[in-house]
């Protein structure tokens, strides 16, 4: 397998700078990047906060937070990110045009070892593999948000993927303290999304068809299912905005109008309520 000690993550919004420090504090030498000097520096706020109150909880020591900070640099420079990079992990939107011109890029700039995952939660590494000289290196490793808190990585093999490519990830994600799932073939949305989305489209269908408040579906699924927090509450924690994303990634996919964004989803995309990254959602946050 490839020995990984050096990870770039593509993408320091919500996720990635996440995942970034995930990866520092398992020991990897971690270099962040994206296209916006904002989000760069919030990424990089967010680890200069994160680590004393981690300290401070008790939760590590002063050692361990110095030097897992000595481990992550953040540059808006992919060449200065990925080119010595072991392991690449793409957090970008998404999008696949987008996703598809990142990894080409990375192609160029990446040692020949490397290996090239995308965190997309529901685009197919098969769908971008082909952008590259390395397909057999290039699969999906999905964090769950927090990703400093939740445990699951779902890798998925394609068709298309080696099976070191496999081992590789999966011994990554258990370094870091993950607990990794493999998927053996390619599928829409992988596991937990799907799930996630039938329990959210059948919520919104309540919602919008006038049979209970969104509130009162949270907390018939939080009391009656056991969930920690109900469909909308979700849906505000992941992005509103990435949740039309992708149902229009795959409207656009199979052109079926069942798997358009539902008219709550629109409304509140073009209002730019996206949820607690926006401060407002289907509720209010403190920004």
């Amino acid at each position: 397998m490839v020995e990984v000690k050096k990870i770039c993550v593509v993408g320091a919004g919500n996720m990635g700078h996440q995942i970034a420090l995930a990866a520092a504090l398992a020991g990897y030498n971690v270099k962040c990047t994206d296209v916006s000097p904002e989000a760069l520096r919030r990424a990089e706020e967010f680890a200069n906060r994160y680590l004393p109150e981690r300290v401070a909880k008790g939760k590590l020591t002063e050692d361990e937070a110095r030097a897992a900070r000595g481990r992550l640099s953040f540059t808006p420079d992919l060449t200065e990110a990925a080119r010595d990079a072991d392991l690449v992990i793409e957090a970008v939107i998404e999008k696949l045009d987008v996703k598809r011109q990142v990894f080409a890029q990375l192609d160029q700039i990446c040692p020949p070892h490397a290996i090239l995952t995308t965190n997309s939660s529901y685009i197919v590494s098969s769908k971008i593999a082909d952008a590259t000289r390395r397909p057999e290196k290039v699969c999906n490793m999905h964090f769950f948000n927090p990703a400093l808190v939740m445990k699951l990585v779902e890798v998925v093999k394609g068709p298309h993927v080696a099976e070191e490519t496999v081992q590789t990830v999966m011994a990554v994600c258990r370094q870091m303290g993950k607990v990794p799932v493999l998927l053996h073939k390619e599928i829409y949305g992988f596991l937990v999304n799907r799930i996630v989305q039938a329990i959210r489209n059948e919520a919104l269908y309540l919602y919008e068809t006038g049979v209970a408040s969104f509130e009162d579906i949270d907390t018939a699924v939080v009391h009656g299912l056991g969930h920690p927090m109900g469909p909308f509450r979700l849906v505000d924690l992941t992005g509103i905005d990435l949740a039309y994303y992708v149902s229009m990634e795959r409207y656009r996919e199979t052109g079926d109008p069942r798997h358009k964004p539902s008219p709550t989803i629109v409304e509140k995309f073009f209002k730019k309520e996206w949820g607690r990254k926006t401060g407002k959602g289907f509720y209010t946050y403190c920004t």
